[in-house]
């Protein structure tokens, strides 16, 4: 499981993220991630904490937490959702138009 890290600057580094998420246990693996076009960080990351107690303890104490001039949003990260196809737009509907006439 993995913690999900809202609302940073785009100005943090993966240092400094395991800086202090370290004084709540052991940090397995940081992801800071950046925007294809720009480069630039999203604004969000993930940590990985060595057990389930540490990240309790990081996300009870973080949670609503002021960092770097934000209020950071820290919690379980939920699993990532399968994306649909680039395209999706014509598949959902293909339903709806199957009795039209043109």
């Amino acid at each position: 499981m993995s913690i999900y890290v809202g609302n940073l600057s785009y100005e943090v580094t993966e240092s400094d993220l395991n800086q202090v998420f370290a004084e709540y246990g052991t940090v397995k693996r940081i992801q800071l991630p950046a925007d294809r076009e720009t480069g630039r960080m999203r604004g969000f990351g993930f940590v990985e904490m060595g057990t389930e107690a540490e990240e309790t303890a990081a996300i009870e104490a973080l949670d609503g937490a002021e960092w770097m001039g934000r209020d950071l949003k820290v919690n379980k990260a939920k699993p990532r959702e399968e994306r649909g196809s680039s395209n999706s737009w014509g598949n959902n509907n293909r339903k709806n138009n199957s009795s039209r006439r043109y």
